[in-house]
């Protein structure tokens, strides 16, 4: 059996795109100069060679053509000026000459596209630069009743400079109000813009053209899907670093997003995974050391920058000020605290709770196994270690003991769950079902391998759920679908993530020997992941039995938010025998109790009310930029994001990691979505006990 190591974790892309932007009129596009920057003989070899292997070996079968082309010229100019701010409309009218003939320079090795519109892109930089250092002479005046639109996907480039200048002005003054209504005075809002300022202009003018290059050819990749990507020898050392290596820090890997840092994953056992102070998708802004030091503006900083800030000897505080994923448009960032340590994976590993859940006027004692990634010693395995940590092997010794505590149930918790090893994967799902298939792997050629457990023993056939979220991914989709292909028990929460894709890395050192220099690294995808059912993982997701409130949209996030996901589609179904633990019925009045229960719970009717709100706001993307009517959007936004994390039994009040979330303002508050879980699992319990 092929093994496969499948996780969500995003390539660390270095998507260009300095803060905000400035203005000009409508003026001659800038032609060459002596500092333009131009690319190497190496990379127009590289950018051959990708494009060859890419259409050959990637699972989507691609030509390379006009409508390809026309996707990659807009990816890039989406890379580079994603806020329409830099550009002018005259410029990029300049550029359509390059719309349909980008495939040709694949081909052919030429890069004149990318570094054409990039060199450009530079030259406009500088001018919104020097736009940026005029505008910074007095505070702004947050009286005048005005509004800026943060959501510039729709509009179009500035046509003259006067119109560039002025939403310049207002993304200025936009910024600065989130500044100062974090408490900090006119003197200081003014102090951090120029700093701010200062840093991306210093780190602007290190951007080199293995930074462009590898720019272009991602805006190439992900035109593919969106989990291929080209790595440049700097990006691909530094993921192999993060792939492999016990790192001290703060335990979270980290991407470009446009001008934002933004955590792409969180590493279990470190400071992040224990605090949950920080998730998925939260921006980063700003990095301060100690207790007292300066905060650092990182918004313009490319990743490798922003990790050096971050990351410190074990026992060292670092603050952060950040964005979070919910944040609706125009919310200031948060200061949070984190104590820098050494990752202990072991802290990663799987844990076992029992709660007490009271249904129908009984008590029900629910065993619960939260799995933060499927984690395996392949180290341990190949040399046949006794007890070499893995998540089956955990999770059964759990089981034993819950079968002494002489629990009603089990819960199994993925929330968040990102994925890791199929080997484990399929193993969990054995200890649960007798000898049967998991998953099926269909790779680009069209083989299609059905990856089985062999093992006929059952470790725990009692009652069992599976909670799942919107980042339950990967191996977690498999395992979840498996259970509910099979009937085993009940998938409750809300849609997961939808990832169904196998990726390979392939140095691209091994092709081209003879250059003198490193020339990085892809990442493809080669094969997808399919149900027993013959459904497909990808984009989907698995579907819960019983949907839980959801804070999360498909729109916004998973695999079904990127524009080049590859598509959902199926294959034939493997053999496999349903077990007899659910049925319609059953489903049916279980749906109807929880259905009941949103209608008349306090606590749940809350949530939904939350969530509505939320989401009302979230698609308000025009924010006033009057200080008075912006601290009232703030305050009410602040206060319904208090309200949902309080649900989901995350920290709200304190952001001080050193104080254990149990100590923090959410002690006593119960966890909503496992409370539910427990409650609809001891509906099927009393359900299956007494058949009506």
């Amino acid at each position: 059996m092929r093994k496969y190591l499948i996780t969500l974790v995003p390539v660390l892309m270095l998507s260009l795109q300095p803060g905000p932007q400035a203005g000009m009129s409508a003026v001659p596009v800038p032609g060459p100069s002596a500092d333009d920057l131009k690319p190497s003989v190496s990379q127009e070899k590289v950018e051959a060679l990708v494009a060859k292997l890419l259409t050959t070996y990637h699972y989507r079968k691609v030509r390379l053509n006009d409508s390809l082309s026309s996707v990659v010229f807009d990816n890039y100019l989406k890379e580079l000026d994603n806020n329409k701010a830099y550009f002018l409309a005259s410029d990029v009218n300049s550029f359509e000459k390059y719309r349909t003939n980008i495939d040709d320079q694949l081909i052919n090795g030429e890069l004149a596209a990318a570094y054409d519109i990039y060199n450009v892109f530079r030259k406009r930089y500088q001018e919104r630069n020097k736009f940026v250092q005029e505008n910074f002479i007095k505070p702004f005046d947050f009286s005048a009743d005005e509004t800026f639109n943060t959501d510039r996907e729709k509009a179009g480039w500035p046509k003259t400079v006067e119109e560039q200048n002025d939403l310049w002005r207002k993304l200025l003054k936009n910024q600065a109000l989130e500044l100062k209504l974090t408490g900090k005075a006119d003197s200081s809002v003014v102090n951090s813009m120029k700093s701010r300022y200062k840093n991306l202009d210093r780190y602007m003018n290190r951007i080199k053209a293995e930074d462009v290059f590898q720019i272009y050819m991602n805006s190439f990749a992900e035109a593919l899907d969106p989990h291929t990507n080209y790595m440049s020898p700097r990006s691909a050392d530094r993921f192999n670093q993060e792939m492999s290596a016990s790192l001290e820090g703060i335990g979270a890997l980290l991407g470009e997003d446009g001008d934002y840092i933004k955590v792409t994953d969180i590493v279990p056992g470190g400071p992040v995974f224990k605090s949950k102070l920080l998730n998925k998708g939260d921006k980063i802004v700003g990095v301060a050391q100690g207790e007292s030091g300066h905060m650092t503006s990182i918004v313009g900083y490319q990743v490798d920058d922003a990790v050096k800030l971050i990351k410190g000897p074990k026992g060292t505080t670092v603050r952060l000020q950040i964005v979070p994923n919910d944040a609706i448009a125009g919310a200031p960032p948060k200061e949070i605290k984190l104590v820098r340590e050494k990752i202990k994976l072991e802290e990663g590993r799987a844990k076992k709770e029992v709660i007490e859940i009271t249904q129908n006027q009984k008590k029900y004692k629910v065993g619960v196994i939260t799995i933060p990634v499927f984690y395996r010693d392949f180290e341990g395995a190949r040399k046949r270690e006794e007890g070499f940590a893995s998540t089956t092997g955990d999770v059964q010794k759990f089981l034993g003991e819950l079968k002494t505590e002489k629990v009603d149930g089990v819960v199994i918790d993925l929330r968040d769950n990102g994925g890791g090893s199929l080997t484990e994967a399929i193993s969990l799902t054995g200890l649960f079902i007798s000898r049967g298939p998991v998953v099926q792997v269909k790779e680009a050629m069209g083989d299609i391998e059905v990856q089985t457990d062999p093992d006929p023993s059952v470790n725990y056939d009692g009652p069992l759920a599976v909670l799942v979220n919107r980042f339950s991914a990967s191996a977690s989709e498999i395992f979840a679908a498996a259970i509910q292909d099979y009937k085993r028990g009940l998938i409750i929460g809300s849609q997961t993530y939808g990832k169904g894709t196998v990726q390979t890395m392939v140095d691209l050192n091994q092709w081209l020997t003879k250059e003198p220099e490193k020339v990085g690294q892809v990442k493809m995808t080669i094969a997808k992941f399919y149900r027993i059912n013959g459904s497909s993982t990808q984009h989907k997701g698995v579907t819960p039995d019983i949907e839980l409130p959801s804070a999360f949209s498909a729109e916004e996030f998973g695999e079904s938010s990127q524009p080049s996901a590859l598509p959902w589609d199926q294959i034939a179904s493997a053999r496999f025998e349903m077990t007899k633990n659910l049925d319609d019925k059953v489903l049916s009045k279980l749906r109807d109790k929880y259905e009941q229960r949103l209608k008349t719970d306090t606590d749940l009717k809350q949530l939904m009310a939350d969530f509505a709100e939320l989401k009302r706001a979230k698609e308000k993307t025009v924010v006033s930029l009057q200080e008075t009517k912006r601290k009232k959007e703030r305050d009410e936004a602040e206060k319904r994001r208090k309200s949902i994390n309080a649900a989901a039994g995350e920290p709200v009040a304190s952001t001080d990691s050193s104080i254990p979330p149990s100590d923090k303002d959410t002690k006593g508050k119960k966890d909503l979505y496992l409370n539910e879980a427990g409650r609809i699992l001891a509906d099927y319990i009393a359900f299956t006990k007494n058949p009506q």
